[in-house]
């Protein structure tokens, strides 16, 4: 395997503003703007998301049940965890209880999602900087660079089981992207004997590809000196905030269905609500610069980006997820978790994992899990049953929560006696984020940029700290603001900036 390439060396720049447009590896459109004052050191920096996609609008006056259809559209990445948030919010508004067939299918089809996903985001947008090096040169910090240093065979062996994923979602789901099997108080399709045992075997070989890619992280990444420092070096990478994830009666980690749990910088639990409750619970705050919320807990409030205690900013995803649980109900994730405590607990940290870079091992440890119960569900024979689908009720409202790859997924609808939406809102992963992600590239830039030297290799670390969230923008622009946040570039002939006028 290639070493990493370090020969990235930095350059003083008179500029008083840094534009990091676009920044790579991620779902969607975004731009990072970093200041520099008179002496060359980063007075703020942020994550401007200029784009709006409007799905909330657009889906009133549809029918209800054409939501889990429309929302998935939303992005080509996590359309499976839209498609179960959606469906879980029609069975509360149509008082639907699902069949206990449906629910494994639902859930065996979801373990298809976050095998697929993690393994995406793992291999072809984070991995680049940890197999390559965070210095690399751009042309090669991607996944064919990847695919090089580690070889085809491995790079072939990603590929299968990513794909792997997706059939299971395709079997069950009926397409492998944008699904059309969900329904109230059930699913639309029974499966064969025969479809079953093709799932369980691709399951097996997932779960040995899942048990592969936590060694690869712990000897690419664990047993290098200089990527450890990374993942523990508190000026760059390390925020004390809330954590929010779904839990099991025993607070084992869940992603198909729970309750959400919320727990402090210290671990202590805060709260632990019902869907139907996320109200009580989070607050959105909106900025005039980007379309996307900000969401925050408001029994604490909005304080800016700021951590701590006092700061109402809340994370999700595998390091939301990971802090709030106390483990997992399958035996090689909780091994690997147990692995993680203790090799945390040897380096001093005895609470919540505040180190921003261990989004990437946590979301190791959940792939090594969705395979695991992908593999119980898809062994479970009585997943072939015809008891697909429960009864249901005249529509009303409800809210469906689900853990999307990335994090939190909230999807809440109102509907008329016709059954036609009168409301809809739905908090995505990567708005729960958003003002965490803000705080982190802010942070990040502020201990890695002084005296105006700038290098690639550094602004690919500031785009680091927001790529541990795997951020899926498209998802998460629904902010208007009262009025649309334009920017405007003019160019000349040779590609030079000749005039930049903004509304906002």
């Amino acid at each position: 395997m290639a070493g990493p390439i370090i020969n990235d060396t930095p350059v003083k720049t008179k500029e008083r503003r840094i534009t990091i447009d676009p920044v790579t590896r991620l779902e969607g459109h975004g731009k990072i703007e970093i200041f520099l004052d008179d002496k060359g050191e980063v007075s703020n920096a942020y994550m401007q998301i200029p784009e709006l996609r409007g799905f909330e609008r657009f889906c009133i006056g549809r029918h209800v049940q054409e939501l889990p259809v429309l929302t998935n559209r939303l992005c080509g990445v996590c359309p499976a965890a839209h498609h179960i948030a959606s469906t879980k919010a029609l069975d509360a508004v149509f008082s639907a209880e699902p069949t206990a067939t449906a629910k494994k299918l639902r859930e065996l089809f979801y373990m298809g999602q976050y095998t697929h996903s993690h393994i995406a985001h793992f291999y072809a947008l984070a991995a680049a900087d940890f197999v390559l090096g965070p210095s690399a040169p751009s042309n090669k910090r991607n996944v064919l660079g990847v695919v090089d240093a580690v070889g085809v065979p491995i790079g072939a062996e990603v590929i299968k089981h990513r794909s792997y994923g997706q059939k299971v979602q395709e079997i069950i789901g009926g397409r492998a992207t944008h699904p059309v099997f969900g329904l109230p108080g059930g699913v639309s399709k029974q499966i064969s004997e025969e479809e079953r045992a093709q799932m369980e075997e691709m399951a097996k070989s997932c779960v040995e590809f899942g048990k592969f890619t936590v060694k690869l992280f712990h000897d690419v990444v664990l047993a290098n000196k200089d990527y450890l420092g990374l993942i523990l070096n508190q000026d760059a990478y390390y925020l004390e905030t809330y954590y929010m994830g779904m839990v099991d009666k025993n607070n084992k980690s869940q992603f198909y269905d729970g309750d959400i749990r919320v727990v402090d910088q210290k671990g202590k639990q805060v709260v632990k609500f019902k869907p139907s409750e996320y109200l009580d619970i989070i607050a959105e705050h909106v900025e005039p610069w980007t379309y996307m919320k900000m969401p925050y807990l408001k029994s604490v409030g909005w304080n800016g980006f700021v951590t701590g205690p006092s700061s109402g900013i809340y994370r999700v995803g595998p390091l939301g997820r990971i802090n709030v649980c106390e483990g997992y109900t399958t035996p090689l994730a909780q091994a690997e978790y147990e692995a993680f405590r203790k090799t945390m607990r040897d380096l001093g940290v005895t609470g919540p994992v505040h180190h921003t870079l261990a989004y990437h091992w946590a979301r190791v440890i959940e792939l090594q899990y969705a395979t695991e119960h992908m593999l119980e569900l898809a062994k479970d024979k009585s997943i072939t049953s015809d008891d697909i689908r429960g009864p249901w009720n005249p529509p009303k409202e409800g809210v469906g929560i689900c853990e999307a790859p990335r994090g939190t997924l909230i999807h809440h609808y109102a509907s008329d006696k016709d059954g036609l939406c009168t409301k809809i809102n739905m908090i995505v992963a990567t708005t729960n984020n958003y003002a965490a992600m803000n705080t982190s590239v802010r942070q990040a830039a502020k201990a890695l940029i002084h005296n105006g030297m700038v290098s690639q290799g550094l602004l690919n670390k500031v785009e680091m700290a927001f790529r541990c969230y795997d951020p899926c923008n498209s998802c998460g622009t629904h902010a208007l603001n009262g009025g649309p946040a334009l920017e405007v570039t003019v160019r000349k002939a040779d590609g030079s900036v000749a005039k930049t006028l903004r509304n906002f």
